[in-house]
């Protein structure tokens, strides 16, 4: 049979959402919990998540795609973002609602005695004493209550014709418990958002303030780019280098900062740190000097990690150490064409030059980003392992981090820079100032930023000469770069080593290729023409023979290179030279893949050091302070005091025996509920008892 529309429903019609539907919603204890439990997730992704790094360092970590996707939630400064300050103020509201709701009737149960109680009731009471006593009603009830008060209960007395109740009560705190844990919570939030940058943004937002996004001095900053000195919350970090005054901080706002001026100057006057064996700092601390320019006040403090200075209501931590503006001499190797000059500037970490270089004019930015006084390393020494060339061009050589050792040493300053090209690629680069001995070579180490280790570096060895410069090496190079220096030294290595002239011509041309291929692609290249013109099997044999052409025409180019530089002939059976030689053979390889044109080591340096501190103002600490202690004593009641209620009804007929009849709860039946129990039982049926025998 068909449905008609005369037999349909009508459709009920929509209820609208009403304001007192949205409270009820926000005020559920539901709600509080959900928005707690993220809050709690969020947290831990905040704690496990370092905060606040470079976006470098996180894209390297998870990759483009997965940084793009994390990115739209902003977890790398989960604590202010907005979202998070957003259910933080949700919580705020659910949890005030929620307390404003129950915490008047909590207080109403906690004060009432529930003393209209009836005696019928008391029967449904899983825990009741009922008894009869020889004593009169009057001595019955001064028992009862002398009991009561010993063991600690408040009570009350209500008088009935032929009976009297006694209701009891004890651990009524319990409920203060539930308030003190829930006020606690919004105390709490309320103290983290004072003192998160939710204060800062609502002046960006509503008074028109604006961060600025281009580097400026200070004193061209504009009015909108400045906050109040009396901004009541901030947190901002200023850097301070040695015998340098500050009276400003940077506050991080997105991508851009605004200036906090602080009511206050500091000046720092010298700055400590100490090391561990490791080479990791074992404390740093800054003194300073702080003026007051209201006053005129000046005073010397000591700033150091959990010693803060705490003055007009700003707090001053020693949050790290950077450089203060070292001045570096360096000096550039060209790695292309002829030239073997190095060149010299002077700059300051920092600061950075453009370059032409080469015989294209490739244009170039060179930017001295850090100095390390110190480096503490473990390195291994030891003799080489003999490989295969495969195995060679495979491990890309040069590696200080090859081989582990428990040894620590110092192994002297380093610089870091950063070029970049015309198109804007940047590539990092980590080099030392002394050469140091690996493997029984005396070497320099020369680092490029490896994206596949974090962050981490990959180190070239540079061996050096007698006057522990890589002069050599460069003027070897050069004379690699030479065509003619290249065909000169394999016509000298088959003259070495043939004794026919078809010999001296096949083995010539074998050097010249060998030589041309190394030169132009390093030991990657000589490896490819060999996979691609020796068959599998033959494959060991002829990297063999190559690998022993190549050494020996290469040291017939460094005779005729140490010759132009006007260096002294070696002996090619000194082993020392030898050594050396091979040392070269794999830098030579490796700057085939190195990512620019030239190569700064560090001559000299004037070291300045700088202290960065965290400068805050902080009104919701004190509001944290006390939700803790608030949630601390809520647990502690809700976990250890235990609210209890006992009735006692009393009644006596004339010329009969007082009846008893008691019930005893509590909102947790433990054991020692139980015990409890008993114990009142028994006290119960010491009132000269004789049992109801019906």
């Amino acid at each position: 049979m068909t449905q008609t529309s005369a037999d349909t429903p009508p459709a009920q019609p929509l209820r609208s959402v009403s304001l007192a539907d949205i409270i009820e919603l926000l005020g559920s204890m539901r709600f509080s919990i959900s928005l707690l439990t993220i809050i709690c997730v969020a947290s831990v992704v905040g704690t496990v998540l370092p905060q606040n790094r470079a976006e470098n360092t996180y894209i390297d970590q998870f990759g483009p795609f997965w940084f793009e996707v994390l990115n739209k939630f902003s977890v790398w400064s989960i604590y202010n973002n907005w979202w998070f300050l957003l259910i933080m103020a949700f919580l705020v509201v659910s949890t005030s609602l929620c307390l404003s709701r129950n915490a008047p009737k909590m207080i109403k149960d906690m004060r009432s005695y529930r003393e209209t109680v009836r005696g019928s009731s008391l029967r449904a009471f899983h825990h009741r004493v009922e008894v009869d006593t020889a004593r009169d009603l009057t001595s019955s009830t001064q028992a009862v209550s002398a009991w009561l008060a010993k063991q600690g209960y408040g009570f009350k007395t209500r008088q009935e014709e032929n009976g009297v109740l006694l209701a009891a009560k004890r651990g009524s705190a319990n409920r203060l418990g539930y308030i003190a844990a829930h006020a606690s919570i919004v105390i709490i939030c309320i103290g983290g958002l004072l003192d998160s940058e939710l204060p800062v943004r609502l002046q960006v937002w509503l008074f028109d303030k604006k961060p600025l996004l281009e580097n400026m001095l200070i004193a061209d900053v504009p009015p909108s780019g400045r906050l109040s000195i009396d901004n009541p919350s901030f947190r901002s970090n200023v850097l301070i280098p040695e015998g340098a005054t500050r009276s400003n901080a940077i506050v991080n706002v997105g991508n851009g900062a605004l200036v906090q001026p602080l009511p206050f100057e500091l000046k720092l006057n010298k700055f400590h740190i100490d090391y561990y064996s490791t080479g990791m700092p074992s404390r740093f601390a800054s003194d300073v000097q702080v003026t007051d320019p209201d006053t005129g006040k000046t005073f010397d403090v000591t700033i150091e990690v959990n010693e803060p200075l705490r003055y007009k209501g700003v707090t001053v931590y020693q949050s790290s150490f950077d450089d203060g503006g070292s001045e570096l001499v360096l000096e550039g190797y060209p790695l292309q064409g002829p030239r073997v000059e190095p060149i010299s500037m002077t700059k300051q970490v920092g600061e950075s030059v453009e370059l032409t270089l080469g015989q294209n004019d490739r244009k170039v930015q060179v930017e001295v980003t850090g100095l390390r006084p110190i480096n503490v390393e473990d390195l291994s020494a030891g003799d080489p392992q003999p490989q295969v060339l495969r195995e060679h061009v495979a491990a890309v050589t040069g590696s200080a981090a090859s081989k582990k050792s428990t040894d620590l040493r110092n192994i002297g300053p380093s610089v870091e820079y950063r070029v970049i090209d015309e198109s804007g690629q940047a590539n990092r680069f980590h080099n030392y100032m002394l050469p140091i001995e690996l493997d029984g070579a005396r070497v320099l180490l020369a680092g490029v930023e490896d994206p596949n280790q974090g962050g981490g570096f990959r180190y070239m060895r540079i061996p050096v000469d007698d006057q522990s410069s890589p002069l050599e090496f460069m003027e070897l190079r050069a004379a690699l770069a030479s065509s003619d220096l290249r065909n000169a030294a394999a016509r000298q290595f088959a003259i070495n080593n043939a004794s026919s002239i078809a010999d001296q011509q096949a083995l010539q041309l074998s050097a010249e290729r060998t030589l041309d291929t190394f030169a132009q692609s390093g030991l990657q290249g000589v490896s490819a023409f060999l996979e691609k013109n020796v068959p599998a099997n033959e494959l060991p044999r002829a990297a063999d023979v190559v690998v022993r052409v190549l050494g020996s025409s290469l040291a017939e180019l460094r005779m005729l290179s140490r010759a132009q530089a006007g260096r002294q002939a070696f002996d090619p059976l000194d082993p020392q030279q030898g050594q050396w030689t091979q040392m070269a053979i794999a830098a030579l390889s490796d700057l085939s893949l190195y990512p620019a044109p030239i190569l700064f080591t560090l001559k000299t340096f004037n070291h300045v050091q700088a202290s960065v501190f965290q400068v805050s103002r902080a009104p919701g600490m004190v509001s944290v302070y006390i939700g803790c202690v608030l949630l601390i004593l809520g647990v502690f009641s809700m976990f250890y005091v235990r609210d209890r209620r006992i009735w006692v009804w009393l009644r006596q007929k004339p010329g009969e025996n007082t009846h008893v009849l008691a019930a005893m709860t509590s909102q947790k039946r433990t054991l020692d509920f139980n015990r409890e129990f008993e114990q009142f039982q028994q006290a119960m049926n010491r009132l000269d008892v004789k049992k109801d025998s019906s």
